[in-house]
């Protein structure tokens, strides 16, 4: 057998061991080391590369970044930033149709600005929101629905550990990067808060309602988050404007939030080590994986996967917007069925190769930006698609008295949101890059 059979072979394999429950990190490993044994013939590649595939991957500055995003989720959630962000958002849309949901959904936004995790976000904003939402007469499934679609924001409104992941993969900026993601997180959030108001109107005996606040408790709450808006445009405008780099933004942004946790009472030494060991367990199990998904794509290079795939392509004529249709298909399917950060590391490389191929009419840089965007909402709407969404598990392990059917008939209208979302950013690219110099 060839090493470009070896290559494609090597993707049944893949997903069998997937389908088997095997960690993602440890099938693309095995898949790796595998595929350089048989490829070579002898181990000694394989054994060579981890040492130095292990050293040069955790040694790599950039990814010092992923750490820091994820201790500051971890201080966000003590410091009562998410509770205060709900309750803000509730004061001022509470009292309209379907406006507890459009405050967790608001609140969802604001809390993904300081996180950076879709699942960390769905998870905290459902132990503050979804008693609520309950409290005021909202149905189970379109509550739990609500909180699967408004925890997705948490990858795309930045700063974004996916996005990170998926710079250092093409290399491309950062920090522009982070900029071009602003306005379709922004339009996820509009997005969301539509499908609500379509939603209730249609099933008004879903949504309970509530009396509004007065506007100086509006105020009052408001003014409670105003580390949010602090840690936020510390954080990302410091990053654009060239004060920090983002590793050093990153940092920033960590020691803000665990300024504000340690003010608000609730830092205490015992919660320290809590949320650096659960930080250095999620960045263990996010290195583990990407070092998986280095052995694998090594020996795709190796096989020349890649490189055929992205002649093949060029050679059959397709436009452009076909390819790109496929593979955003392809990526919504199969969000279904993996994590984000296991599909970004798994399929970057072998379908950015096919893309900087075709001609969009833009610069290689503007290409790259724009189709990472695209990426990075469509696996975000797998995460809510069903059978298998798997923020919808996450949702509704938090809720057990709500039926499964509920939340998939319910969320269905957030991913109707999502769909028109991506064909609005695929038709008009300037929506994604305008902002971009």
């Amino acid at each position: 057998m060839s090493t470009l059979e070896l290559g494609y072979a090597s993707f049944p394999v893949l997903l069998l061991m997937i389908f088997l429950r095997a960690p993602i990190g440890l099938a693309m490993l095995l898949c790796g080391i595998g595929g350089l044994w048989l490829a070579i013939g002898t181990p000694s590649m394989f054994l060579s590369k981890l040492k130095s595939e292990t050293y040069t991957t955790f040694s790599s500055y950039s990814l010092t970044i992923i750490p820091m995003f994820l201790l500051m989720g971890q201080f966000a959630t003590l410091s009562g930033m998410s509770t205060s962000l709900f309750k803000a958002a509730e004061a001022w849309l509470g009292h309209r149709k379907g406006g507890v949901a459009m405050a967790a959904v608001g609140a969802c936004a604001g809390f993904g600005a300081i996180c950076g995790s879709s699942l960390a976000t769905a998870a905290t904003m459902s132990r503050v929101a979804l008693p609520e939402l309950r409290r005021y007469g909202y149905s189970g499934g379109f509550s739990t629905a609500t909180l699967a679609a408004g925890g997705t924001l948490g990858i795309l409104i930045p700063p974004s550990v996916i996005l990170v992941i998926y710079a250092i993969l093409t290399e491309q900026n950062i920090a522009k990067l982070f900029l071009a993601a602003f306005v379709p997180g922004v339009l996820a959030a509009l997005g969301y808060i539509i499908a609500i108001s379509i939603y209730v109107r249609l099933y008004p005996d879903r949504a309970g309602t509530r009396e509004p606040q007065p506007y100086a408790e509006r105020w009052r709450a408001l003014a409670d988050v105003w580390p949010v808006l602090i840690v936020f445009l510390l954080v990302v405008g410091g990053i654009y404007l060239g004060w920090f780099t983002p590793t050093e933004g990153a940092a920033v942004g960590a020691a803000g939030t665990g300024i504000a946790a340690l003010l608000s009472g609730n830092l205490t030494w015992a919660v320290f080590k809590d949320s650096i060991v659960a930080t250095a367990t999620s960045t263990a199990m996010i290195f583990f994986i990407v070092l998986g998904a280095g052995f694998y794509n090594s020996f795709l290079a190796l096989s020349q996967v890649p490189q055929e795939l992205s002649g093949w392509v060029v050679g059959q004529g397709f436009s452009p917007w076909t390819v790109l249709t496929l593979i955003l298909i392809f990526y919504l399917a199969f969000g279904c069925l993996m994590d984000s950060l296991s599909m970004i590391l798994l399929t970057i490389p072998i379908f950015f190769p096919v893309i900087s191929a075709l001609d969009f009419g833009m610069s290689t840089e503007h290409m790259a930006i724009w189709f990472g965007i695209l990426v990075l909402i469509v696996v975000e709407v797998g995460l809510i698609t069903p059978p298998v969404g798997m923020n919808l598990f996450i949702i509704n392990s938090m809720d057990r008295t709500t039926p499964m059917a509920e939340t998939y008939k319910a969320v269905l209208w957030f991913v109707g949101s999502d769909i028109l979302r991506v064909i609005l950013l695929v038709t008009f690219p300037a929506i994604t890059l305008f902002l971009i110099p």
